[in-house]
């Protein structure tokens, strides 16, 4: 199954369960991409010791899983991409719903 993600949320246990529900889905063998949106590019930013959500994500980027990141949204917070979450566009998420089987926002 091809499994789109979309976090619009940068509280931090909201965006963890999103990018651990992301970790199962590919330990399952699924193809997951991540895209964060509005508040969501900030969930990286916002891990805490309980909610790892910056771990999380390294996790599921060695396991294989894509992550965006909004550039307007990035950009309206006077932020870059980064490594773990690179710039990207309305293309970029407009592919991953057209492409996905399922799409699940949080």
């Amino acid at each position: 199954m091809k499994l789109g993600i979309v976090i619009h949320s940068s509280e931090p246990e909201t965006a963890w369960n999103a990018v651990r529900l992301g970790n199962f889905a590919l330990g399952e063998g699924d193809e997951v991409k991540v895209f964060l949106i509005g508040p969501g590019v900030d969930a990286e930013a916002n891990s805490t010791q309980k909610f790892p959500v910056h771990d999380a994500l390294q996790t599921f980027m060695d396991a294989g899983g894509q992550i965006l990141a909004c550039g307007s949204c990035l950009k309206v917070r006077s932020r870059e991409g980064t490594e773990l979450c690179p710039l990207s566009t309305m293309k970029d998420l407009y592919e991953i719903i057209r492409d996905s089987d399922k799409v699940i926002s949080f």
